[in-house]
């Protein structure tokens, strides 16, 4: 999602933590055609085609829909799957967990805890510490290199 969508975007912050509550036709209106298709319409991003995918920087992964910090980088691994995959949420807050019994399996659906923008599913296949997979579709991210946070950080900080 590019810089002026983000901008045309109400709901997108890095650090209001408030609950995102839109319409469809509003979410439609400030979310690029892929980010809504799997953000709103549970879609999913063909495997191996995001740019997260074989991604080292070092930083935090956000919710592209609305800006909610969703995962650290040191807890994302290669998982082989083909999507972007990490072992823990930054905060317990940061997902919401649902039952999903679509396409004849039984799955646990990941959503971001501020919007309920479709993230991927969790599976128990995943390394230690936790044994858990999160396998993310990589459209519905933005990422923020570690510096750029701690600058961003920095720069508010002194604003209060």
């Amino acid at each position: 999602m590019d810089q002026h969508k983000k901008n045309d975007n109400p709901s997108y912050s890095r650090t209001d933590t408030d609950k995102v509550v839109m319409k469809d036709e509003d979410w439609k209106r400030v979310l690029s055609p892929e980010v809504y298709y799997i953000a709103r319409q549970k879609g999913t991003e063909r495997p191996w085609s995001s740019k997260f995918e074989n991604f080292k920087d070092a930083g935090t992964y956000y919710c592209a829909a609305c800006g909610n910090a969703l995962f650290k980088s040191d807890t994302k691994f290669d998982s082989g799957c083909g999507w972007p995959s990490f072992y823990e949420p930054i905060s317990k807050n940061s997902v919401i967990y649902l039952p999903d019994h679509s396409l004849g399996m039984s799955r646990t659906e990941v959503e971001c805890g501020r919007c309920k923008a479709h993230l991927g599913h969790v599976f128990e296949d995943g390394p230690p510490p936790t044994g858990l997979r999160y396998c993310i579709n990589g459209v519905v991210l933005d990422f923020e290199k570690a510096k750029e946070a701690e600058k961003n950080y920095n720069e508010k900080k002194k604003s209060l």
